[in-house]
C-alpha cells in the first residue's frame, strides 16, 4: 500500500511538472499568452527558460522516485539535478538586479555546490568501502542535504522580501519553493535522527511536490513582475545565513566522521570538535580587524560600488541631526560622522584660528597627535579643496603645492590618513584630519566624491551653529543692554538724592541733625553704588590711551603690591619694555590675578612672570587651582557670558582678550584640570620697531 502511495503520488508530480513545462514551451514556439506573461515576468529570455528547465528536472526527479526508488543513487543525483535548477531560476529573477546580483551570485553558487556535493557523496557510497565508512558517508550526505534545504530556504526568504506585494505570481512562486524545501528538511531530517526512512514522510512529500505543481501553474496565469531589485542588506544577510549554515554543516560532519572512527573516544572527540569550532568563530567575530578585512572584501569584490549610498548617508545625517540626551558637541559629531563613512578609528578636527587652522574638537584622537595652528594648509584649501591623502605627501607622489602646505607634524603622525576640508559658501570653516583605518588602503574615487559631498553638508551644519552661536550672544548683549538700563535708572536716581544732599547742604550745613542725617544719606548711596559696581563687575574700558611703550616688570610690581594683602602671589620680571597701555594692561592683570585667586586654595601662591619670547614679551599669571577642561578652554572659555563660577558674568576673559588684542598683542591659554592654569600675555616688545616708527607710537 505504501509503495503505491509512492508510486501514484511521485507519478502524478512528474505529470504535472512535465505538462506545465511543455505548455510554456508550446506556448514560447507560438508566441502564446503563457509565454508572453512569463517574459514580462521575467523581463528577458534567460529566467524563463531556467524555469523551464527546473519544471523538467524535477519531472525527471518525481519519476525517478516513482520507477526506481527514493534511495536510489540516480533518485539522489536527480534531486541534486533539481535543486540545482530550481537555484539557477532564482539567480535569474535577481540577475537583473545589477547592484545585487554580484553578491547574490556568490551566494548561490555556494549553495549550488553544496547541492552537488551530495550528490558526489550518494556516487561515493557505491564504492567497496567497509560499513563504518558508508555509514559516515552516509551521515555525512543528509547532512549536506539539510545544509542544502536550509540554505535554499534562507535565499528563499529574502527573495519572498524582495517581492513587492502586488507582483502576485513571484509571490506564489516562492511559496512553492519554500514548500518543497521544507518538505525536504524535515525528511532528511528525520532520516538523521531517527536513522531510518519514514515511507509517511515520503509519501507526503509526493502529495506535497503535487501541490507545489498546482501553485506554479495558477503562478504561470497570474499577470506579475518577476523582476526583483535586493538590496545590499538583504544580499549580506543571506550571504552571512549561508555561511553560518556551512559552518553547521561541517561540524556536523565532523562529528560524523569522528563518531565512525575515534571508537571509545568518540564522544569527548566530538566535543572538543563542537567547543573548539566555536571558540575560533568567537575569537574571529570579535577580531575588528578581521570585521573591517571583511567587509573590505566584500565591498570590494562583490558590488559594484564600495558603499551602501542610502545607508550611508542616513547614518550621517543621522550622527549629525540627532544628538539625543547627553550628547557630544557638535563638532565632535561631525567628525564621527565623516570618520565612520570611511570605518576610520579615530579624527580631528582643525578650526579657524586667526589666519591659520589649530586643532579643535576630537574624537577618538590621541591627546598627543597634534600641533601648533598652521598658515599653509588654510591657503592650499582655500585655492583648491582637494581631500588630501598624506600618505602621497610623505611618499613624496603629491602635488608639490599639496606638500608645501601639509604641517610637518601631521605627516610626521604615522596615524593622519587623510584631510578632508569643510568648505560652507567658498569659506573655509574648519578641516577634518581622518585616523587609519583597521585595514589600510589608498583612497578612490569613490572616497573622493564620498568625502566631498560629506564635508560641504557637514561645513553647513557647522557655518549654521557658528551662526545660532552668534545671535545668542547678540541677545546676551541685548539682555546685558536692558539690564544695564535698569542700572542706569538706579544711578540716576542716586544721582537726584546726592543733589538734593547738596542743595540742602548750602542752607542747612550748620544743623547737626542735618549734617548725621546728610552723613547717612551719603553711607546709604556709597552702598547703592558699590553694589551697581559689583553688579557691572567693573567692565569699562577704561581711559583711552594712546599705545607706547612701557616698563611692564613695573606693572606687575604694582600688581604684587597690590594683592598681596589678599592672597600669597610672587613676583619674578626681569626689565621688558613693550608697546601697550599700562592702565589697560593693569586691569587685564588684575582680572585674571582675580581669577587666580579663586581657582586656587588659601595657601598656594600665584606667581607672575615677565619673559622675553623672541620680539615679543610675555607675561605669565600661573595658579596651581583647579584647572580647566579642555573642551571648555577651547569652546567656552571666551565666549561672552559664560563662566565657570555661580556668582561670575562671564565677561572676564573675553574682555582681557578683547582687550590684549586692542593694544596688538595675545592671550594665550594653557590649563589641566586639577593641576593649574596658565594665562599668558603676549604684547609686541619695543625694541622690534624701528626707532622712529617706536617715537611716532609713543607720541
Amino acid at each position: 500500500m505504501s509503495a503505491a502511495l509512492i508510486l501514484w503520488s511521485h507519478a502524478l508530480t512528474a505529470l504535472l511538472f512535465g505538462t506545465l513545462g511543455m505548455a510554456l514551451l508550446r506556448g514560447e514556439r507560438a508566441g502564446g499568452q503563457a509565454w508572453e506573461r512569463t517574459r514580462n515576468w521575467s523581463m528577458g529570455r534567460w529566467p524563463h527558460g531556467a524555469f523551464v528547465v527546473a519544471l523538467f528536472a524535477t519531472s525527471l526527479w518525481a519519476l525517478a522516485v516513482a520507477g526506481i526508488d527514493s534511495r536510489d543513487v540516480m533518485t539522489r543525483i536527480a534531486e541534486s539535478v533539481r535543486n540545482i535548477a530550481w537555484l539557477l531560476f532564482m539567480l535569474a529573477l535577481v540577475r537583473h538586479d545589477r547592484a545585487g546580483s554580484v553578491a547574490l551570485g556568490a551566494v548561490y553558487v555556494v549553495v549550488m555546490a553544496i547541492a552537488g556535493t551530495s550528490a558526489i557523496l550518494a556516487v561515493v557510497q557505491l564504492a567497496p568501502l567497509d560499513r563504518e565508512a558508508l555509514t559516515a558517508i552516509g551521515s555525512a550526505r543528509l547532512v549536506f542535504g539539510m545544509m542544502t534545504a536550509v540554505s535554499a530556504l534562507v535565499l528563499v526568504h529574502h527573495l519572498y522580501q524582495a517581492a513587492p506585494a502586488s507582483r502576485g505570481g513571484v509571490r506564489l512562486v516562492v511559496l512553492s519553493l519554500a514548500s518543497m524545501w521544507s518538505v525536504d528538511l524535515l525528511l532528511f531530517t528525520a532520516r538523521y535522527v531517527s536513522g531510518g526512512w519514514s515511507v509517511a514522510l515520503v509519501v507526503g512529500r509526493g502529495v506535497a511536490m503535487a501541490g507545489v505543481a498546482a501553485l506554479l501553474a495558477i503562478a504561470v496565469h497570474r499577470r506579475g513582475d518577476w523582476t526583483l531589485a535586493l538590496s545590499r542588506p538583504i544580499a549580506v544577510r543571506a550571504l552571512s545565513a549561508v555561511a553560518l549554515v556551512t559552518y553547521a554543516g561541517l561540524v556536523a560532519l565532523a562529528t560524523s566522521i569522528v563518531q565512525g572512527y575515534a571508537g571509545g573516544y568518540a564522544r569527548i572527540a566530538q566535543t572538543a570538535i563542537v567547543f573548539g569550532a566555536t571558540a575560533v568563530v568567537l575569537a574571529l567575530l570579535s577580531t575588528p580587524w578581521l570585521r573591517a578585512w571583511t567587509k573590505v572584501k566584500i565591498a570590494k569584490h562583490l558590488f559594484l560600488h564600495r558603499y551602501d549610498y542610502r545607508a550611508e548617508w542616513q547614518r550621517f545625517t543621522d550622527t549629525l541631526g540627532k544628538p539625543g540626551a547627553g550628547a557630544e558637541s557638535l563638532d565632535t559629531r561631525v567628525v564621527k560622522a565623516i570618520a565612520d563613512l570611511t570605518d576610520s578609528p579615530g579624527g580631528l578636527l582643525l578650526v579657524p584660528d586667526g589666519a591659520a587652522l589649530g586643532t579643535g574638537a576630537t574624537w577618538n584622537w590621541p591627546d598627543a597627535a597634534d600641533g601648533p595652528p598652521d598658515e599653509a594648509l588654510p591657503g592650499y584649501f582655500a585655492s583648491d579643496a582637494r581631500i588630501v591623502e598624506l600618505d602621497r605627501v610623505r611618499a613624496g607622489t603629491a602635488p608639490d603645492a599639496e606638500m608645501a602646505s601639509v604641517p610637518a607634524w601631521l605627516c610626521g603622525c604615522p596615524d593622519a590618513w587623510a584631510i578632508v576640508p569643510l568648505v560652507h559658501g567658498g569659506v573655509l570653516v574648519g578641516a577634518i584630519v581622518l585616523a587609519r583605518p583597521p585595514v589600510d588602503r589608498a583612497l578612490d574615487w569613490e572616497d573622493f566624491d564620498l568625502l566631498r559631498v560629506a564635508g560641504r553638508q557637514a561645513a553647513s551644519y557647522i557655518a549654521e551653529d557658528r551662526a545660532h552661536a552668534a545671535l545668542a550672544d547678540a541677545a546676551r548683549f541685548d539682555e546685558f543692554n536692558r539690564r544695564f538700563a535698569f542700572i542706569l535708572h538706579d544711578i540716576k536716581n542716586l544721582v537726584s538724592q546726592l543733589t538734593l544732599v547738596a542743595r540742602n547742604a548750602e542752607r542747612h550745613a550748620d544743623n547737626p541733625d542735618f549734617r548725621v542725617d546728610m552723613v547717612a544719606t551719603l553711607k546709604d548711596s556709597s552702598d547703592r553704588m558699590n553694589v551697581l559696581l559689583a553688579r557691572l563687575s567693573q567692565h569699562n574700558a577704561g581711559p583711552n590711551e594712546p599705545i607706547r611703550p612701557l616698563d611692564v616688570a613695573a606693572v606687575v610690581e604694582r600688581i604684587v603690591a597690590a594683592r598681596r594683602g589678599q592672597h600669597p602671589i610672587a613676583a619674578r620680571a626681569v626689565s621688558s619694555f613693550a608697546l601697550g597701555q599700562a592702565g589697560r594692561l593693569e586691569q587685564v592683570l588684575g582680572q585674571l590675578v582675580q581669577n587666580a585667586i579663586e581657582a586656587s586654595g588659601a595657601d598656594d601662591a600665584i606667581l607672575l612672570c615677565v619673559e622675553s619670547a623672541g620680539d615679543r614679551v610675555a607675561i605669565d599669571v600661573i595658579d596651581h587651582g583647579c584647572g580647566m577642561a579642555p573642551g571648555f578652554v577651547r569652546d567656552q572659555l571666551f565666549r561672552p557670558f559664560v563662566s565657570s563660577k555661580p556668582s561670575g558674568f562671564g565677561i572676564g576673559a573675553f574682555e582681557a582678550r578683547q582687550l590684549v588684542h586692542a593694544m596688538g598683542g595675545a592671550l594665550e591659554v594653557t590649563s589641566r584640570e586639577r593641576e593649574g592654569t596658565r594665562f599668558r600675555i603676549l604684547l609686541p616688545a619695543a625694541g622690534a620697531l624701528p626707532v622712529a616708527e617706536a617715537l611716532e607710537v609713543a607720541a
